[in-house]
């Protein structure tokens, strides 16, 4: 996500190569590397208090809060003022583009209307919500203060309850930090761009373009449920790599191999669970949970 260690080495990098030249793009960097490590923390702990049954705690609540809020700011920082200005540069070009996609996964994750996750602060079903007020346990309050009637009503109602029209309906617990909606269509996009322009300019083994497909391969299988689509992104991109014949520093090597690493994780994820179930393999629904040995999410990726 925002949050890997390769995209805050490369913050850094990038931050420092241009101070000179553009010192305001050099500052918004360094504020974007600090919220990046900042929410590097936020999402690992996020990840250790998530509750099977999805319910979530007060706690929860105010960490799922503060991590919309920094990923809000960090987007709001990227867009104003990092992507307009890295037209001349190439790994940064990269970066910002996947930054922005890191953004509104994470939106997608925590945010999303409806929910793709169980990490999510899901808003109340309009369906659930009391439709009467009771009195005191002693039934349904009439509105000019009559006592209730005991008796049964005399006619047969068909159908459910009805819920409130479109856009009342309640809101989403985090609606005071950002707009409610559905993020997802917009987040796939953003994450096509950003590794159609790493495959364009960036090589196989190249760090940060491994970066982008680890992410985007993370985000089809946990919020897109593209199950076989993360599998085969994975298995490209490694293939890649090992097509890829330009040289690299120890450094670039090192996180290279970790990334591949976890490719290598990614492109048997979920097959024991689709052995057993074979709609599975189609996308129709998630995986179930895996038994020992399978992969779990990559580092800084939920």
């Amino acid at each position: 996500m925002a949050s890997s260690e390769v995209d805050q080495k490369f913050l850094g990098k990038a931050a420092k190569a241009v101070e000179h030249e553009n010192p305001l793009l050099a500052s918004v960097l360094y504020k974007i590397l600090g919220l990046s490590i900042n929410l590097s923390h936020q999402l690992v702990k996020a990840k250790k208090q998530r509750r099977p049954d999805g319910t979530p705690t007060s706690a929860q609540l105010d960490l799922s809060f503060h991590i919309i809020w920094l990923s809000r700011e960090g987007l709001v920082l990227l867009e104003q003022y990092v992507v307009p200005m890295v037209g001349a540069y190439t790994e940064l070009k990269v970066l910002a583009y996947k930054l922005r996609a890191s953004f509104y996964h994470i939106f997608v994750l925590f945010h999303n209307t409806p929910p793709v996750s169980s990490m999510g602060v899901n808003t109340p079903d309009p369906q659930n919500t009391p439709q009467s007020r009771l009195d005191k346990g002693k039934g349904v309050a009439t509105d000019d203060g009559s006592a209730p009637s005991s008796a049964k009503p005399s006619r047969n109602f068909e159908g459910g309850p009805v819920g409130p029209p479109p856009g009342f309906g309640p809101e989403s617990p985090s609606a005071f930090l950002l707009k409610p909606g559905d993020y997802l269509p917009i987040a796939h996009q953003y994450f096509k761009e950003a590794a159609e322009l790493a495959d364009k300019i960036l090589w196989g083994s190249h760090s940060l373009r491994l970066s982008v497909k680890t992410e985007y391969a993370a985000f089809l299988y946990e919020c897109v449920h593209d199950f076989e689509g993360s599998r085969k992104l994975a298995k490209e991109t490694v293939a890649q790599v090992y097509d890829a014949t330009e040289g690299i520093d120890n450094d670039m090597f090192n996180d290279a191999c970790e990334l591949v690493t976890v490719l290598g994780k990614m492109m048997k994820r979920g097959l024991n669970s689709s052995n057993k179930n074979p709609a599975s393999s189609t996308g129709s629904q998630p995986p179930a949970r895996t038994e020992k040995g399978e992969p779990s999410a990559p580092p800084g990726m939920i």
